[in-house]
């Protein structure tokens, strides 16, 4: 299997960042992050690109890191909360898992959720009520999140290095690798 390890996919606030670079370090490989892709590839951060060139331009740039990513051997891969909505980035997803990719959905409830985000970030997810925008996003994301996911892994009440534990227990049958 060519491309990343595992690949974490989990809306706002489900610790994807912080599990990733806790399992990176667990098995010594390195991390990867698109919203930090992102950020390289618009040379400026990733509230800036939502506020200068709006959520589509961001959808792009993070299909186009998506893709990049997927295509790099080892480590371990965070993908941006709404990455999986693009069609591509599913199909990329599809055929990763089909060449043996893991695939791990970090699930988590919105009174988990609320505390790690803060609400108070620069994306569309701050505008309005944002408890009620992160409910209509995670409505309308649980589905594609749990299509492309090989495993899910609920992170209430967990750090990121117990995320980290259970990810790679989930993963430990499949891989066989007991690592």
């Amino acid at each position: 299997m060519t491309g990343p390890r595992v690949v974490l996919v989990g809306p706002p606030g489900a610790l994807v960042p912080e599990a990733a670079a806790a399992l990176a370090a667990r098995w010594g490989v390195p991390v990867r992050d698109t919203d930090a892709d992102v950020e390289r590839l618009a040379g400026k951060p990733v509230a800036e690109v939502f506020v200068d060139d709006g959520e589509a331009r961001f959808r792009e740039l993070e299909h186009e890191a998506a893709r990049a990513a997927l295509e790099q051997p080892g480590g371990v891969l965070a993908l941006g909360g709404g990455a999986v909505l693009h069609p591509l980035t599913e199909e990329a997803l599809a055929r990763f898992r089909a060449a043996g990719g893991a695939v791990v959905f970090l699930d988590v409830t919105l009174r988990h959720a609320a505390p790690r985000v803060g609400f108070n970030q620069a994306r569309s997810i701050a505008l309005g009520n944002p408890r009620s925008r992160w409910q209509a996003l995670m409505d309308e994301r649980r589905p594609v999140y749990e299509r492309v996911a090989t495993v899910v892994v609920p992170t209430d009440d967990a750090t990121a290095e117990q995320v980290a534990e259970r990810v790679e227990a989930a993963l430990a049958p499949a891989d066989g690798s007991g690592d």
